[in-house]
């Protein structure tokens, strides 16, 4: 079996495989100050909730736009399993030509979502991935990540709302039942809301204008739902890309 883990700004997600088979996942909050046997004894955990031993594991595969915690996470896949982990970063195969000012800047994330989506879908893909930053990457029909756009995320813009106006409460991300709000919440609600759909509309209409194939839209990531359902931009929704993305990496290097 195979552990595939993409750590992120505000959440760490665990996917399981079992073969080709995505057979369970789990997500953590991202904390810095965590040691290698908490973070141990949680994928431990994890893997009993799906009865699967640490003998049951033969490899992990991490993608992680967190350094700070990367050395206590990977001493615990060192200190568990026995296992060196395989991180996706400089000299690991993604069958993706980086065609970027400075590939070694380009997140590991964006690189991974790129995989997925575009071995998933063999043809030119604009993905979509809504996390702590919403990113817009396009890939071309010959497997090349050409760049994209980078926005705040909708949590961020949320919590920026609130954060910065004193009279503005937290609020939850969601749709509410009517555009003209009739109270804060609600009013905080819609322009978080249609104003991050109308973002989203922009960006795609702007970056299908500039580019020179079609794009298949493609969106992932925890509020990618959500979007989804509420433009008809976006051809679909795949919770479940970097995860994809990361076990078709991991298939390469052992093909090597």
């Amino acid at each position: 079996m195979l552990v595939v883990v993409d750590m992120g700004n505000t959440n760490i997600t665990m996917g399981l495989y079992k073969e080709d088979t995505l057979i369970g996942n789990y997500r953590l909050t991202t904390k810095l100050q965590r040691t290698s046997d908490e973070y141990g004894f949680m994928i431990l955990s994890f893997l009993q909730a799906y009865q699967v031993t640490v003998e049951d594991i033969k490899d992990v595969i991490i993608s992680s736009v967190v350094p700070k915690i990367m050395y206590s996470f990977t001493n615990s896949i060192r200190k568990y399993f026995h296992k060196e982990p395989i991180i996706v970063g400089p000299g690991v195969k993604t069958g993706i030509s980086i065609k970027y000012d400075n590939p070694r800047s380009l997140g590991s994330d964006r690189i991974v979502d790129a995989v997925g989506a575009y071995y998933s879908h063999h043809c030119a893909c604009l993905v979509i991935d809504f996390g702590t930053a919403t990113t817009f990457d396009v890939i071309s029909s010959n497997g090349e990540f050409m760049g994209g756009a980078i926005a705040p995320g909708i949590g961020i813009s949320a919590e920026m709302l609130s954060n910065r106006a004193a009279q503005l409460p937290e609020v939850a991300i969601k749709k509410p039942q009517h555009i003209i709000g009739k109270n804060t919440v609600e009013g905080m609600q819609a322009g978080v809301v249609y104003g991050y759909i109308g973002l989203t509309e922009k960006l795609i209409k702007e970056i299908k204008k500039q580019y020179s194939e079609p794009l298949k839209v493609i969106s992932t990531g925890g509020l990618g739902r959500m979007i989804y359902h509420e433009t008809d931009l976006i051809d679909a929704y795949d919770k479940d890309l970097t995860f994809k993305g990361l076990k078709i990496i991991y298939d390469m290097q052992k093909r090597d």
